[in-house]
């Protein structure tokens, strides 16, 4: 007797198990009547569903999307939908391989990119370091250049001075050198005419003081000679 009880409870168990009684008539109709367990239900006829409604058919063997619309569960898949769904499956995995490899590859590559544009940046900030470098040092070299030509400039500017002065300064001498020689000479000349005009005299005097005819001529004369010797 218990060993009938035992195989009776195992087929109940393996039917259960099955789901083949899950949509059973039968059972909707005792699962779905008012229970102590489900009150809200009541006993009698059941509309059916309405057919505008959405309908999401799902596996409900694993997790189910409760948002989608009134669930649907589908029956156990068979041996061409589980490889199907397998090759699905192995499709999205190589899909999602692929696009972690292209974005691995875009990634890469924009790393490649910000490397090649920030050396090109590094590269023109050093160019153009280097070219004001360039610039500041050109600058500098012309100031000094123009500071040795300025330099340069005065000093010729003082040595022409200095030479225009010196001219100058010989120029004054050389005149008053010979303004001194011209008055000698003038002296000269003058006493040399003094000389000759008292000697003339002198000769007169000696040679017509005695003659009566100049007598009144020679004695001034020798009055002159006297006061002038």
């Amino acid at each position: 007797m218990k060993k009938k009880i035992a195989v009776v409870l195992v087929l109940a168990l393996a039917g259960g198990c099955s789901g083949a009684g899950r949509f059973d008539p039968e059972v909707v109709e005792k699962r779905d009547s008012g229970t102590a367990a489900n009150p809200m239900v009541q006993e009698g006829y059941v509309p059916p569903m309405d057919e505008r409604r959405k309908v999401s058919e799902q596996d409900c063997s694993g997790p189910v999307d409760i948002a989608a619309g009134n669930l649907k569960c589908k029956g156990e898949p068979t041996a061409a939908e589980r490889r199907a769904q397998e090759e699905a499956e192995r499709q999205r995995q190589l899909a999602a391989e692929r696009r972690a490899r292209m974005e691995e590859a875009e990634r890469q590559a924009r790393a490649q990119r910000e490397a090649e544009e920030r050396a090109e940046r590094e590269r023109l900030e050093r160019e153009r370091a280097a070219q004001l470098a360039a610039e500041e040092a050109a600058r500098k070299a012309q100031a000094a250049e123009e500071e040795r030509l300025a330099a340069e400039r005065m000093a010729r500017e003082e040595r022409e001075r200095q030479e225009k002065l010196a001219v100058e300064a010989r120029a004054a001498q050389l005149a008053e050198q010979q303004a001194r020689e011209a008055a000698e000479r003038e002296r000269q000349r003058l006493e040399e005419e003094w000389l000759a005009g008292r000697a003339l005299l002198e000769k007169f005097a000696a040679t017509y003081g005695k003659n009566e005819k100049f007598k009144d001529v020679a004695e001034p004369i020798n009055g002159f000679l006297d006061k002038t010797r």
